[in-house]
Order: C-alpha cells, then structure tokens, then sequence
C-alpha cells in the first residue's frame, strides 16, 4: 500500500468528496483523521475505515473557527506520530444573483472554503516544514477558473482559492512540500447542481470516488514530482 504508515487530515470529510477520499486514502494505507460539522457522518465513516484495517478519529468542528482547527490539529499530533497528508475539501455554495444574495451567506462562503483552507494550512505547515516533507491538496472548482450567472460569491471563493495556493506552493516548494489543487467541474454528489441535474441523472459526470482516485494519482507521484493543479472535466458530456 503506497500510503502505509502516513497519517492524513480530511476535511468535509462527511459526505461527497470528502468522504470518498478519506476512503481511498485508507485503502492505500493512510490513518485518518475525519474532519465535519455532523458528527454522526463522522462515525459511520470511521467505523468503516476501521473495519478496513486503519485507525481513524473523528472530530467534529467548524473549519472557519480559528480555535476548533488549533484543537483538531492538535488533537491530531496526539494521536499520530504527525501529519502527513492534508485535504483541504470542505466547501458549501450559495447560488444567486449579487442583488438576491444574503450577507451572512456570502461571509459564510469565504469562511468555508477559504479562512477553512487558509487556518488549516498555518496550522500544519510547521510540522511539514520541520520534517522538510508533506503535501496539501486543495479542492477548487471549475468555477475558479469560469464565471456564471448566480456564482458570483462561489466563485469568487474558489479564484480565490486558485490564487492563494500557486502562492502557497512558490514558498514551500523548496522545502519538498507539494501544494495540489484540484479543480472538479460538476461531479455527481448531492452539492448544488447549477442546471446540471439532467447530465448527473444520466451518469456523464465524474463521481465522487473518480476525484478520490485522482487525489491519490497527485499524492503517489514521485516526492520529486508535483503535479500542482489538475482540471477534472467529463470526456463527452454530451453523448
């Protein structure tokens, strides 16, 4: 198992992505820490990747909370020898047009999908620059890369996202740690459609477990090789 013996950091890990990376990770070797706001989501994963052979604690916590990720990572660092592996995954999207959106849900956007990314990575980038090794994988989207009508505070989340991790790679890079961002396109999971439903419900979109394999694809790279940002797009959506 390419993965035995390192210990990785799922956030979002509940549902969806998350979920089938934590998966995935476990059946390459990793041990898990699983990261969500439902703990119960938590659970049930952690008792399946126990069944599966690998140690896995659940913690529940709000990824946007600068206190609940100091106690996670903290939490981690007793539990395991240290952390190897972090996926930055959870997200949440509110889909309107500017004049319709709430103040509360676009704050809660940035909160998420990006102080989250940003407070986990300080939290972890000391141990990894200590040991001169570790990889950070970040879950973008399309929609940094592509405007839409009703996206505007989404995507501005994940631009942004785009931004903050090129960044983040030019200033660990030399220290062999390797900052990946993966940018899936629609993918059949239960998060916001944005007029997708009819190609989800004939199967011609990538699926949760398709990301998770190419989450693992990134991390097996040889340590001297980083692929540091991957579009995830369907090969004929219209077939």
């Amino acid at each position: 198992m390419s993965m035995e013996g390192k210990n990785a950091i799922v956030t979002g890990a509940g549902k969806g992505i998350g979920r089938a990376i934590a998966l995935r990770l476990a059946a390459e070797g990793a041990d898990l820490c699983l990261v969500s706001r439902t703990k119960s989501d938590l659970d049930r994963l952690a008792g399946e990747i126990t069944k599966m052979g690998r140690k896995a604690i659940a913690l529940e916590g709000d990824v946007s909370r600068e206190r609940d990720v100091r106690s996670i990572v903290e939490k981690v660092r007793r539990e395991f020898r240290g952390i190897d592996i972090l996926i930055n995954n959870a997200g949440l999207g509110y889909f309107s047009p500017v004049t319709e959106m709430k103040t509360e849900q676009f704050d809660e956007m940035w909160g998420v999908n990006m102080r989250g990314v940003f407070l986990f990575s300080r939290e972890v980038l000391p141990d990894m620059i200590k040991r001169q090794s570790g990889d950070i994988v970040n879950i973008s989207s399309l929609a940094g890369r592509n405007a839409f009508i009703g996206g505007a505070g989404y995507a501005s989340t994940k631009w942004g996202l785009i931004g903050f991790s090129r960044s983040l790679m030019l200033e660990v890079r030399e220290k062999n740690i390797r900052i990946i961002t993966v940018c899936p396109g629609s993918v059949d999971t239960s998060f916001g459609d944005h007029g997708s439903q009819q190609i989800k419900s004939k199967g011609r979109i990538p699926s949760a477990e398709d990301i998770a394999t190419i989450v693992a694809h990134a991390l097996n790279m040889p340590r001297h090789v980083m692929v540091s940002e991957i579009d995830v797009r369907p090969t004929n959506p219209k077939s």
